[in-house]
């Protein structure tokens, strides 16, 4: 499939994730749609694209014609953090408007992205249901889960991606791609000056000792994975400590915590949260990427966001 020549539509777009991918191999964007009034400035700032508001509240026939639908539709429903309704939270149900405007348009592509937990929720019934209603409207489906951490950048986060390739393009396997693991740590992407306080508390405990490993040529040996250190008050979510030699652990677009939405990290002996910059980094944006100025709804936007460079290798397999 040549994505070069292709059209794609953006809905719950978020800040563009699916667009950055997409677009790296000229593909074009001819609709977005983002009920977030914050996350779609970001996305006009970024693309200028204006996207439409409410999904459910647009007729499929207003939609122009598209070669790709991708959407990283909204996960609360499926999530373990969440109260796991599934298809009886209306948030579950945003899936079949997917579906009413593939039934009316049939692109050749699909690409979809959501929580790990949505392979198991409901005992593996959600995802059944999803995967039944994508074959019965002429698609070869395939899903998987993959971690970006696998995929160059040094953030553990889990998702199910499923992709389905039209009938009329007779493409019946696919195998999806495992990354190339390439050792990389939070250190990478710190930002040198960053303009963000540390943490100031008395009931900082460090529980474990990490100290870095070298190999016989002097390399540091990274584990591409997070490593705890310690903890602030009772160690909740938010309140654990963690190494810049190891992965940052899964941007949240919610949580509690003195670390809510990044986690905290011993950086130049200091305890701090990550930058908006830095959670960027994390979800593979580019550095003229233009960051929303509200800090709080920076940290939002990156934490609902998809991982780019996980698009990036399933759209170069497609």
């Amino acid at each position: 499939m040549n994505l070069a020549n292709s059209t794609f539509i953006d809905l719950f777009a978020g800040i563009g994730g699916f667009h950055q991918a997409l677009s790296h191999f000229g593909a074009k964007c001819v609709f977005a749609s983002e009920i977030d009034k914050h996350a779609s400035q970001t996305y006009h700032d970024n693309y200028g694209i204006v996207p439409v508001g409410d999904i459910t509240k647009i007729d499929e026939k207003d939609i122009p014609a598209h070669d790709i639908l991708c959407a990283g539709f909204p996960c609360q429903a499926f999530s373990i953090s969440g109260k796991q309704k599934g298809f009886d939270d209306v948030r579950g149900t945003l899936f079949f408007d997917i579906v009413r405007i593939l039934q009316y348009h049939s692109p050749k592509l699909i690409l979809l992205e959501n929580v790990k937990n949505l392979a198991k929720h409901d005992g593996g019934n959600t995802l059944k249901v999803i995967l039944t209603h994508l074959k019965e409207l002429g698609y070869a489906v395939h899903h998987q889960v993959l971690n970006a951490s696998h995929f160059g950048v040094p953030q553990n986060r889990e998702r199910i991606y499923i992709v389905g390739f039209h009938h009329s393009i007779k493409k019946e396997h696919f195998n999806f791609p495992i990354g190339d693991n390439n050792p990389v740590c939070v250190f990478d992407i710190l930002e040198k000056n960053p303009t963000i306080a540390p943490i100031q508390r008395d009931d900082v405990v460090f529980k474990h000792t990490y100290e870095s490993i070298f190999d016989n040529e002097g390399r540091k040996v990274l584990p591409n994975k997070p490593i705890q250190i310690g903890i602030v008050g009772k160690g909740g979510q938010g309140e654990r400590i963690y190494h810049t030699d190891g992965h940052a652990i899964t941007l949240s677009a919610h949580g509690g915590g003195i670390g809510s939405k990044t986690g905290l990290y011993y950086i130049n002996d200091q305890i701090r949260k990550l930058t908006p910059r830095e959670c960027a980094r994390l979800q593979g944006f580019p550095e003229n990427f233009k960051i929303n100025p509200r800090d709080a709804q920076a940290y939002k936007q990156f934490g609902n966001s998809v991982a780019i460079p996980v698009l990036k290798a399933i759209l170069q397999q497609i």
